[in-house]
């Protein structure tokens, strides 16, 4: 049987260890170009990275692998995800691709890939593309190889098109902490906020291959906070590795997350007769508060599978034009067609600025409900979950938060984790609960 290519977002893994390996961004590369070229007319990609060491032979690979079947490259070098997304359908590329693992640390990598119309792939297109792969493809004729050319100017068209999402208010006066975890925004997001008016003080924007993520950015954002009360700034904005996340930290230091944005910006919208159907679109792990928030002022919450992914297919399905996960990818479609954490922290100043108030007053729209969670590693080709004695201590913890919260446990599509998530009142309760399944599953796989 072969193993599965694509996870939860593209193609990730450790790099120089399968399926992230030369060998195998060659085939992919192959199989993406033969798959988009339909005909003998010339067909473009456009590829952009993030700075990781490993980023430099993926993009040679997936290069080779493109002009092999005649698809002609443009290197965009690096520039966060949601560039890639909105570049290729304004240089009608038929595919565009990002050498990214987002929030991972360096050693990792992977390659998302996004059809003519600037969204991520369908499943149906990954499982077409992967049995390309793995039946290997026909090469272009000599005369018909493609050509690759590196452009520089991808990142300002892509600066451009987030400028006129502020419909031309000024961030004059604001003092902004952008912390560019050392990855693919780190020149992009600090001229942006520049030109547009802000004091901007720069966090993680010196890059060296190997310190994307590394104690900075939006999954360790206590550095970024910092700068914040020492700067006296107004706010600060910490982004991923390849900038498709956002956490918000307000002028006192504090931390708010995805649900936390969504909340603000579902409310103004809605207000505002922007927020089509009155629908938010999130994830299981998106707190309880937020789907109760919403409920309150008479707006939805319609939760999907963990994954911006998952978002986006069912904003498109429905016709929905906000939503995002708690982590902080924030999909807002009537800009742009995946998550971008730059464009998501413009969003939250230009509230700052239209309301007049305080990032902190903006940062904690609802009350949160006590939220756990936990992760186990497990060694590959194991299964933990499918043990009885686990499915029995899940069991015991859902009947004990019957009524009084609930239990979420999946495994995650980018790392070898089992993520263990509850949310309850009773937070000695919700401690016990968790505790115990972890306990369940660190047996299983000691």
């Amino acid at each position: 049987m072969t193993t599965k290519l694509f996870g939860t977002d593209g193609v990730r893994g450790t790099a120089n260890q399968y399926p992230m390996t030369v060998e195998m961004a060659l085939r992919l590369g192959a199989a993406a170009g033969r798959y988009f070229r339909r005909d003998n007319k010339r067909h473009r990609v456009v590829i952009g990275k993030d700075t990781r060491l490993s980023g430099y032979m993926f993009e040679n690979a997936l290069t080779a692998g493109f002009t092999s079947t005649g698809m002609d490259c443009f290197l965009l070098g690096p520039v966060p995800t949601p560039a890639v997304g909105m570049l290729t359908t304004s240089m009608r590329a038929d595919v565009g691709v990002m050498i990214s693992a987002s929030h991972n640390p360096h050693m990792d990598n992977g390659i998302k890939l996004f059809g003519p119309d600037g969204f991520k792939l369908s499943d149906e297109a990954e499982a077409a593309i992967e049995q390309l792969v793995h039946e290997g493809t026909s090469p272009a004729q000599p005369d018909n190889i493609g050509r690759a050319k590196r452009i520089d100017e991808g990142r300002f068209r892509y600066g451009e098109r987030l400028k006129t999402s502020l419909a031309g208010i000024s961030l004059q006066g604001l003092k902004v902490v952008i912390d560019c975890a050392n990855g693919a925004a780190h020149r992009t997001a600090p001229e942006i906020l520049w030109e547009l008016g802000a004091d901007v003080i720069p966090v993680g924007t010196s890059p060296n291959g190997f310190n994307i993520n590394d104690n900075c950015g939006s999954t360790a954002p206590h550095m970024a906070a910092q700068a914040v009360i020492e700067n006296g700034a107004d706010l600060g904005i910490c982004l991923d590795g390849d900038a498709d996340r956002v956490m918000i930290i307000d002028e006192k230091g504090r931390i708010a997350d995805g649900d936390q944005l969504m909340a603000l910006l579902a409310g103004s919208w809605a207000s505002a007769g922007r927020l089509n159907a009155r629908t938010l679109v999130a994830t299981v792990m998106s707190n309880l508060g937020l789907e109760r928030y919403l409920a309150d002022r008479g707006m939805t919450l319609l939760r999907t599978a963990v994954g911006d992914r998952h978002v986006v297919e069912a904003m498109r399905k429905g016709g929905f034009n906000l939503g995002g996960e708690q982590s902080g990818h924030i999909v807002m479609t009537d800009y742009a067609t995946t998550g971008d954490g730059l464009l998501a922290g413009l969003q939250f100043m230009c509230e700052m600025i239209r309301t007049g108030h305080s990032a902190s007053d903006l940062s904690s729209t609802f009350e949160t409900v006590p939220q756990l969670l936990k992760n186990v590693r497990y060694p590959s080709g194991t299964a933990p979950l499918e043990a009885a004695s686990v499915q029995q201590a899940i069991a015991a913890a859902e009947a004990d938060l019957a009524g009084k919260g609930r239990l979420l446990i999946r495994k995650s599509g980018t790392e070898p984790l089992i993520r263990v998530m509850a949310e309850c009142e009773d937070s000695t309760l919700l401690e016990t609960v968790v505790q115990g399944v972890v306990d369940e599953i660190t047996a299983q796989v000691a």
